[in-house]
């Protein structure tokens, strides 16, 4: 009787990316909230994301045989079950103390991949000592003058990462006012106020306490505690407005592996990219967190792989939050997607377990949408599986 009364109590499985997002949003603080969730000023590009995908439907045909749909694919000569990567995102801690090791375990179960940050709350090497797999490491070139992009391309080396993904979208920080008004700085200010509201989450705060993991371990590393803090502080006030290509071809020369480019909007500058030598082009507004006004990745899509797709990867990187999504980019043109807030919303709401969860629900969803739409394959998907809506 007891353990039937427990079942009644207990909250259902979440069966959508939202359902984890609107429980991840109780279990942090608001500071970490406006991290994890919101973006820059107005939040046009970020509400832009999401609102692309509703301008296609799906094509669907029927009596076709489609069983069981090949999700199988692979990203720089890495195979994956399904063309779901994690992206890359900062200070994971912030929203579960497990952080990136989670994370990427979480993607090797499900047996994908996920790319750590230069900012993540542990460093290249814990993230690559506490995992099985390879995965990928993200770059912030470091300030000029500084010689921490070379250090961080070597680090990555020596731990042996599958490949090297540069960002490129951010010659500055955004202007993201909902961090701001929440206290969310180059470090989080720990307020009274915020104090009080992280004691209101005291499994959050736990983890906190526990591992202290809010602050970006790898330039910590780098340069000691407290110099290291005043390194994640000028990073992210200025991280590189001089950068050009010829800083960009001289990463690629001291990264004798996969190299992916991320942060590209324009086919222009995807052509550039390819011609330095990138094996990937990630199309990405920086999750909507940087120049606010910017288009839609999954409209600036279809340009870029008509331009670049026949002679390197193209990756959407921002909005998904469905199946349908994933679909949707396949068939516009990427070989891959990555998501980033979904698998926060995850371990938010249950560390590892929790991006397991999430990625576990994507992969059904996108089974059952190529089944519904009688396609047999992910790589079977094209512009004529999709019909505009506007």
């Amino acid at each position: 009787m007891a353990a039937f009364a427990y079942r009644l109590r207990a909250a259902p499985r979440p069966t959508s990316v939202d359902d984890y997002r609107k429980r991840a949003r109780r279990r942090v603080p608001r500071m970490a909230w406006a991290y994890i969730d919101r973006g820059a000023e107005t939040e046009a590009t970020l509400a832009a994301n999401r609102s692309a995908f509703a301008r296609w439907s799906l094509r669907q045909r029927v009596l076709t045989g489609v069983e069981s749909p090949k999700l199988a694919a692979e990203v720089g000569g890495v195979p994956l079950s399904m063309p779901v990567l994690l992206a890359p995102t900062g200070l994971s801690g912030l929203a579960h103390a497990s952080g990136e090791p989670a994370l990427a375990r979480a993607a090797e179960r499900a047996g994908t991949r996920a790319v750590v940050s230069t900012a993540a709350s542990y460093s290249i090497e814990e993230v690559a000592a506490g995992t099985g797999e390879r995965h990928f490491f993200q770059l912030y070139p470091g300030p000029a003058g500084t010689d921490l992009t070379e250090r961080f391309i070597d680090r990555a080396r020596e731990a042996g990462y599958a490949g090297l993904m540069v960002t490129v979208d951010t010659p500055a920080i955004g202007n993201r006012d909902a961090e701001r008004r929440a206290g969310m700085g180059a470090t989080p200010v720990l307020t009274p106020a915020a104090v009080l509201d992280a004691a209101l989450r005291p499994a959050w705060t736990l983890g906190y306490l526990r591992e202290g993991r809010i602050v970006a371990r790898n330039f910590v590393d780098a340069a000691g505690a407290r110099a290291g803090v005043e390194a994640v502080k000028k990073h992210r006030k200025v991280v590189r407005p001089d950068m050009v290509w010829d800083d960009l071809a001289r990463m690629r020369e001291r990264w004798d592996g996969t190299f992916m480019v991320k942060g590209i909007l324009d086919p222009d500058d995807a052509e550039r990219a390819v011609a330095i030598g990138a094996d990937a082009i990630v199309v990405s507004n920086h999750g909507g967190r940087q120049l606010d006004g910017a288009p839609a990745t999954l409209d600036a899509l279809p340009a870029i792989a008509d331009q670049v797709g026949d002679r390197t990867t193209v990756i959407l990187d921002g909005g998904i939050r469905r199946g349908t999504d994933v679909v949707k980019a396949l068939a516009l043109g990427a070989d891959a997607v990555m998501i980033g807030r979904p698998a926060l919303y995850g371990l938010a709401t249950a560390g590892q377990s929790g991006v397991e969860g999430v990625l576990e629900i994507l992969r059904t969803e996108l089974e059952t949408t190529l089944t519904l739409m009688g396609v047999p394959a992910v790589t079977d998907l094209t512009s004529t599986h999709l019909l505009p809506t506007t």
